[in-house]
């Protein structure tokens, strides 16, 4: 009885590693370059074609055989993705979009998290390139124009989540000057004029281009830079904190605040209660992001919605497009303010 069993097993593994792409083919009555195409997800195949392909490779228990893959094909079926921290909801929400992006294309994430780290760019790069990944997809960063054509020479490279001038056709963002005017735009038609800012870590690129934003609103409004109500902070929570704290005690006076992101707010709005200071009767707080805690807490944040998880879809696909010399483009991803109730209008 076992003896037989055991036949039947042997019978079953010897039939499911000899499967080829033609029995596939044959189960589900398409052409073997259907069947291709369908494994490789490189093209658009009609819906039940397609769902005859898959129901072959199941009823035969066909696993494809990625190495041999590469091998025929002369790619790795393997792309790099350099992050700045997966830890930040922001930057964790555009890696899941690239996870999703790549999904059915046959290719295997091989993700390095720089820490916000400038220093481990190069290197970074330099090992996944020596892994033989078939394409590069930066996430943030503030490498130059010029370093990404350099790398861009060895291998298909997208910048996500950052504007890179110079490298606009295969940088996939969203606006973040816009989304500095936007927020401070929204707190001055609730009449306030006494706006803190509270800056994103220094240097880097999208900190610097929501200042700028900011700034540009107040001057349309006619509202004069103060320098006592801005401060140089970071991306996080503790920046909030300090930041708030530190305004009170040197006696600044503010009625609203801009956060670099949805952190900086969080710890921002924790600093206020522990003032004693009511959240939007005192002062109001806009923030950038709008990750899931956002509308929890107390009051709801009212925030810039950046389409991060869409930001990652777009990059990974535009990045297979890259590989495969198909032409692409993609759709424009916007900025939203999210109005909550975090904001009221200014009385004096």
């Amino acid at each position: 009885m076992m003896e037989r069993k055991n036949q039947r097993l042997q019978t079953v593994e010897s039939v499911r590693d000899g499967v080829t792409i033609e029995d596939i083919a044959k189960r589900a009555n398409v052409s073997k370059s259907t069947v291709s195409r369908v494994l490789n997800g490189s093209a658009v195949v009609n819906h039940q074609k397609q769902a005859a392909v898959h129901q072959a490779v199941i009823d035969l228990d066909y696993t494809p055989n990625m190495f041999a893959q590469g091998l025929a094909s002369g790619k790795s079926m393997t792309l790099g993705i350099l992050t700045q921290n997966i830890g930040s909801p922001f930057y964790d929400s555009v890696a899941q979009g690239v996870i999703e992006g790549l999904a059915g294309s046959g290719y295997t994430p091989t993700v390095i998290d720089r820490r916000y780290e400038q220093t481990k760019d190069a290197a970074s790069i330099e090992t996944l390139i020596s892994r033989k990944v078939d394409g590069l997809l930066i996430v943030g960063g503030d490498m130059s124009a010029s370093e990404l054509q350099s790398y861009n020479k060895q291998l298909p490279i997208i910048v996500a989540a950052r504007e890179v001038k110079g490298f606009e056709g295969q940088s996939v963002s969203v606006n973040n000057k816009k989304i500095g005017y936007l927020a401070a735009k929204h707190l001055l038609e609730k009449q306030h004029t006494r706006i803190a800012f509270i800056h994103g870590t220094e240097g880097h690129p999208d900190a610097r281009d929501r200042f700028a934003g900011h700034l540009e609103a107040l001057e349309e409004a006619g509202i004069s830079r103060s320098d006592d109500l801005v401060y140089q902070g970071d991306f996080s929570g503790h920046a909030g904190l300090m930041a708030v704290n530190n305004l009170l005690d040197q006696g600044v006076f503010f009625s609203a605040i801009v956060a670099a992101n949805d952190l900086v707010a969080f710890g921002a709005r924790l600093a206020l209660y522990r003032r004693g200071i009511s959240v939007p009767g005192d002062v109001s707080i806009i923030g950038c992001d709008d990750q899931v805690e956002a509308a929890f807490m107390t009051p709801p944040l009212t925030t810039m919605r950046q389409p991060s998880y869409e930001m990652g879809v777009v990059a990974s696909r535009v990045l297979l497009s890259l590989i495969r010399k198909e032409d692409y483009k993609w759709p424009e991803l916007a900025p939203e303010l999210q109005i909550r109730e975090s904001v009221k209008r200014f009385t004096s």
